[in-house]
């Protein structure tokens, strides 16, 4: 954000701009080989401590579709999903990630997928018959970021439960949207998933450059996934699609019905990044769920990315309202293939909750008049030690 230049200010108050103005220092090297055709994310294995209160969250409360079952695992799927899951909860010690999965276009993809992770010098494994149930020919890597990723092709087909309106619930969980991961170097993972063939549709700078967040995609939505400034590699939360504002608003209701409030962590809001209405969850793990709707086309080549200041007190809640804490630290780790937890890097970078919240942080609404011109009342909500 130092330089305008090419840069359009809208009225809402933010930047727009053509592909990516953003640059790194330290970039990964740019494979020969060109990069698998990634169609969307597909789904995320997770690892929990305890599958029968995951299953009680994932299933009674939320109203995912159970495709299969056993003892170890529970595969689960979304309304509208014909392939056999986007989520897979694995029993085991300590709860994290397993993978990142996307399906890729062609089985061919598998063989470049290949091909690019073992230029780029990574853990690159794979296997005819796949690594869970119900998914065929697959290729995991641990990426240059240090990510477990997947790519397949080959799923087995399921009932699409749209037409079921008998067994559909008020709070109706459609899709898999969207992942977000921490990463302490931003600029550096964007580079690396642009060669990947991601597009930015979002990011969040300062006035010196700084980057602390990016949203990127390949199916025409504002992301498949996101580049969260933060100690990492970690995972920040997985998301799920609702068709309209309400079923949010009814999960909400919900959860205080069942005296289960205490599973909100953020929200219910509408975010500036993505236009989205929003909540996020906490499940019994801690792993964080977003549940979201209403974001918007993206899919034209010359589609304008938008980029906020980070003071912009409306990037993250359009109506202003503050971020919690937990939401900037909290992350759940992630595996290497073996099924170790990654190391954590810390971000060396500002951090985004210290130059907003923090003691000496700020945001402002109207960014001709400042912080100051907020109410006192409001000015405090943003401080650290002051939040309700």
């Amino acid at each position: 954000m130092t330089n305008h230049a090419g840069k359009t200010l809208t009225s809402s108050g933010f930047y727009v701009s053509q592909e990516a103005p953003i640059h790194t220092d330290d970039p990964i090297a740019t494979p020969v080989a060109s990069p698998p055709d990634i169609l969307r994310c597909a789904y995320m294995e997770l690892v929990v401590t305890d599958l029968a209160a995951s299953r009680e969250f994932y299933v009674d409360v939320l109203g995912l579709y159970v495709t299969e079952e056993d003892d170890s695992a529970i595969y689960l799927r979304s309304t509208e999903e014909f392939i056999h899951h986007n989520l897979v909860l694995r029993k085991g010690e300590l709860a994290a990630v397993a993978a990142f999965s996307y399906r890729v276009r062609t089985p061919e993809d598998l063989d470049r997928a290949v091909e690019f992770y073992t230029e780029l010098g990574c853990d690159v494994r794979r296997e005819a018959d796949g690594f869970v149930k119900g998914i065929g020919d697959s290729v995991r890597v641990v990426d240059p970021l240090g990510f477990p990723y997947e790519f397949f092709h080959q799923s087995e087909h399921v009932e699409r439960m749209s037409w079921r309106y008998d067994l559909h619930i008020p709070g109706e969980l459609v899709r898999l949207d969207h992942f977000n991961q921490v990463t302490p170097d931003v600029p550096r993972a964007v580079r690396y998933m642009q060669d990947l063939g991601f597009r930015v549709t979002e990011d969040i700078q300062d006035g010196d450059g700084t980057v602390y967040a990016a949203w990127m995609r390949r199916k025409p939505t504002v992301h498949d996934t996101a580049m969260t400034g933060g100690d990492g590699p970690r995972m920040h939360h997985v998301c799920f699609a609702t068709h309209e504002k309400h079923n949010i608003l009814a999960i909400c209701d919900k959860l205080g019905a069942l005296r289960r409030s205490d599973a909100i962590e953020r929200g219910p809001g509408r975010h500036g990044v993505s236009n989205a209405f929003y909540l996020y969850l906490r499940d019994p793990d801690g792993h964080r769920v977003e549940v979201y709707t209403q974001d918007y086309y993206t899919g034209d080549p010359d589609n304008p990315v938008v980029t906020w200041d980070v003071h912009d007190n409306q990037r993250r809640d359009w109506w202003g309202n503050p971020v919690v804490p937990s939401w900037y630290t909290d992350a759940s780790l992630v595996l290497d293939l073996d099924g170790n937890p990654q190391p954590v890097r810390a971000r060396t970078d500002s951090s985004e909750m210290a130059v907003t919240i923090g003691a000496d942080g700020f945001s402002y609404t109207r960014p001709d008049e400042g912080e100051e011109s907020m109410p006192e009342w409001k000015q405090g909500e943003y401080k650290l030690g002051h939040q309700l």
